[in-house]
């Protein structure tokens, strides 16, 4: 009996260590899947980040955007797949284009019914939040918690929607004294202060900066103030272009327009609060209105984002204090760029670099490089994917991105993909609907020119157009070389190419027709 004794006691002991070191391993696993914080402005374009390289990146307030870049890794070549506000972020849940989501323009909505990123990780365990600007019109879904804008949102005494007032449209929510950047950036540090600390988070910050009309706070006034700004090389490209372009796009005067007209009307919406009133264009010429447009235009636009900047660095300092920091990816990025006078244009939309390319940059000391530049194409429709792999989770098949955590913590190029595939479907006149791919070295654009009856879009039809850049030698799309014929044999590979990440998309709308007269 003795020995029956010690061998039961022995056994429990061994059930007992193995409990232990299950629950241990748990644990552990629990500990090591990361945070996510997902923090993303509206416009706020890679020139404007003072760390690409640009004619800007002296006058740019980004000490919280250089710290993430110094302790993390910076994407060169991330790309939306349709550049406008509404679509894109369809496509960051959804890991889907436009054609396969729904979300095609500004006048559509994403339905909560819609599988997302935010569903599929807080069905695995996480605590997923949102705050800030939403702009996809139906209730967010997949959230613990939300505290969003509606529709746009105004920069001052914003309003905030919830779950306990929720309403669809434009009604329902709270008012809130200050400014939307810091409203948002506080709302942001209280979720983090009050939430469950038992479970990873998942948490997106939305700023409404840097969306016209490009206010700031009082802080700001004098930042840049007498001082010149430096003007793009194709600031007064004017129509009919010598760049060979095929529309004639949002030029800045429609800017200017904006604010003589906003000077002289007494009865300003508070929504759309021009800083910085009266303007004036008196006595000037064609080419004195545009640099005179152009300078209050950045200006204005840096001092929007140097809110954005502040905001970043409250929750950076946050993230430190109560030692997450370390298990936390930060990723702070654009839902797309926006001309800032490129071509004589303001806005984005095109599939053209500045309005296509979204900066992008990363940190998580755990894996991610420290102070590293990649080149690797990647996609909007890449980035739910990427989450979902650092959070140990399969990504399902709906979803048409990729990881890209490879590169990320590796310093060899392990090209993520050859080529990305772009299509605009908010057809006007002025900015004609289009599709194209681009490679590391070369860009073709097709603008096919009609709604094809999706919302939002207009009845006319302008007049199809090819477009062809060599990003090498002409990485500011200075000219459209389509009728060059030194470019004929490449035209022609890109163009058998297209055909090809059209229908890899799974885009069956409008036929792509023969370019071999071109």
């Amino acid at each position: 009996m003795f020995y029956s004794i010690i061998k039961t006691l022995k056994n429990l002991f061994i059930v007992l260590v193995l409990f232990f070191s299950i629950s241990s391993c748990n644990t552990n696993k629990a500990e090591i899947r990361p945070n996510i914080l997902f923090i993303m402005a509206d416009d706020h374009t890679s020139q404007a980040w003072g760390i690409y390289n640009g004619i800007l990146d002296n006058y740019v307030k980004n000490d919280a955007i250089k710290y993430l870049a110094n302790n993390g890794t910076v994407l060169n070549n991330m790309f939306c797949t349709n550049s406008i506000c509404v679509p894109s972020r369809a496509s960051i849940l959804t890991g889907q284009y436009s054609h396969q989501n729904g979300v095609y323009t500004l006048s559509d909505h994403l339905s909560p019914d819609s599988l997302n990123v935010a569903k599929i990780l807080n069905n695995n365990g996480y605590q997923t939040a949102l705050i800030g600007k939403w702009h996809l019109k139906k209730e967010p879904s997949g959230f613990d918690y939300y505290k969003v804008l509606p529709g746009q949102g105004k920069y001052n005494n914003p309003v905030f929607k919830t779950k306990e007032n929720w309403e669809d449209g434009y009604k329902g929510g709270v008012e809130e004294p200050g400014f939307s950047s810091d409203v948002i950036g506080n709302s942001t540090i209280k979720w983090l202060k009050e939430r469950e600390s038992t479970k990873p988070f998942f948490l997106m910050t939305h700023f409404k900066a840097t969306h016209e009309p490009f206010d700031y706070p009082e802080r700001h006034n004098e930042f840049l103030k007498n001082i010149d700004i430096p003007e793009p090389e194709s600031l007064h490209d004017y129509i009919p272009s010598s760049s060979g372009r095929s529309f004639s796009g949002q030029q800045l005067e429609i800017l200017t327009n904006r604010w003589l007209n906003y000077s002289k009307n007494k009865d300003h919406n508070s929504d759309t609060k021009y800083p910085g009133m009266p303007f004036s264009i008196e006595n000037m010429s064609k080419e004195e209105i545009r640099s005179f447009s152009y300078q209050k235009f950045v200006k204005d636009f840096l001092r929007c984002a140097a809110s954005i900047d502040d905001n970043l660095q409250k929750i950076i300092d946050h993230l430190k204090e109560s030692d997450q920091i370390n298990n936390t990816i930060i990723i702070y990025t654009s839902d797309q760029g926006y001309f800032l006078g490129e071509h004589g244009f303001f806005d984005k939309r095109m599939m053209y670099e500045e309005s296509s390319r979204m900066p992008f940059v990363i940190s998580y000391p755990n894996k991610v490089l420290k102070s590293q530049r990649i080149d690797d194409l990647i996609l909007n429709l890449d980035i739910p994917s990427l989450f979902l792999d650092y959070a140990g989770i399969k990504s399902p098949k709906s979803f048409q991105g990729k990881s890209f955590r490879k590169v990320l913590e590796s310093r060899n190029s392990l090209h993520a993909r050859e080529f990305t595939y772009y299509r605009y479907w908010e057809h006007s006149p002025v900015r004609p609907a289009h599709l194209g791919i681009r490679s590391k070295k070369n860009k073709l654009i097709y603008f096919y020119g009609e709604g094809l009856n999706k919302k939002n879009t207009s009845k006319l039809k302008s007049e199809k157009a090819w477009e062809y850049y060599d990003l090498i030698k002409d990485p500011f799309e200075l000219k459209n070389e389509i009728y060059n014929p030194e470019y004929k044999n490449e035209i022609l590979k890109l163009h058998k190419e297209l055909i090809t990440q059209k229908k890899l998309a799974g885009d069956n709308e409008t036929l792509i027709p023969n370019i071999n007269e071109i």
